[in-house]
């Protein structure tokens, strides 16, 4: 049976894409709080957004993850966006929905997820590792995309799959992103980086993620000004 989905009633979809890439603009890191639990997750999420972070993402494998999303959504400003991450059915997508989530993120390429959050209303952002999926991800109306996993692709990949894909696609390299790597990404044509386990681990306090988070954005800041990006 075919899923229908209407768009977001609380917020335009354009202006929801509008804010997903000026967040990219002002800071191009994506929090990723795999394994937070809700009654950590807005405390964290503040933490981030006064560092800066203008995108956070709980993934679906967390504990009570649609909670912790709801928290975040209604403790964070509006200009910050909270979404899913390893979102893989399309009732995850109808519930994002209901909860007045932004972002699907998702570790691979399923089209037909794709297009159940663009008829949601929401920013997607699918995983893929090679031009093929990459191309088949944007034909179904991603709108950015996430290189997973980069550990597998490396700085390498990107750059050869930059050259064919559309310039102002925003690329994004997700699995085992620290601070000592932000530099190889970024000239070889990175858009922003998703930061996991190095940025956010359960156990770890809201103080030890801010500093972490302060450590990624001071190589982020050094990665721009070595390139001579503006």
């Amino acid at each position: 049976m075919t899923a229908h989905f209407n768009p977001s009633p609380t917020l335009d979809p354009a202006l929801r894409l509008q804010r997903f890439k000026a967040a990219l603009a002002r800071l191009p890191l994506v929090a990723i709080l795999r394994g937070i639990a809700p009654s950590q997750a807005s405390e964290v999420g503040l933490a981030l957004q006064g560092c800066g972070f203008g995108i956070i993402e709980v993934p679906l494998n967390s504990p009570s993850p649609f909670d912790s999303i709801t928290g975040l959504r209604a403790t964070l400003d509006a200009a910050t966006l909270v979404g899913a991450g390893t979102v893989r059915t399309l009732a995850d997508v109808a519930r994002l929905q209901a909860i007045g989530a932004d972002l699907v993120v998702m570790p691979h390429a399923d089209l037909a997820i794709i297009r159940a959050a663009k008829a949601a209303g929401l920013v997607c952002v699918p995983g893929v590792a090679t031009p093929t999926e990459a191309f088949a991800a944007l034909d179904a109306g991603a709108d950015a995309l996430k290189i997973f996993p980069a550990e597998l692709a490396g700085p390498a990949v990107l750059k050869a799959m930059r050259a064919v894909l559309p310039p102002d696609l925003a690329l994004l390299p997700v699995g085992g992103i620290t601070p000592a790597a932000l530099a190889s990404w970024w000239q070889a044509g990175a858009s922003g980086f998703g930061l996991g386990s190095a940025l956010y681990a359960p156990g770890r306090s809201t103080d030890q993620v801010a500093a972490s988070a302060l450590d990624f954005i001071r190589a982020w800041q050094a990665a721009r000004a070595g390139s001579g990006s503006p």
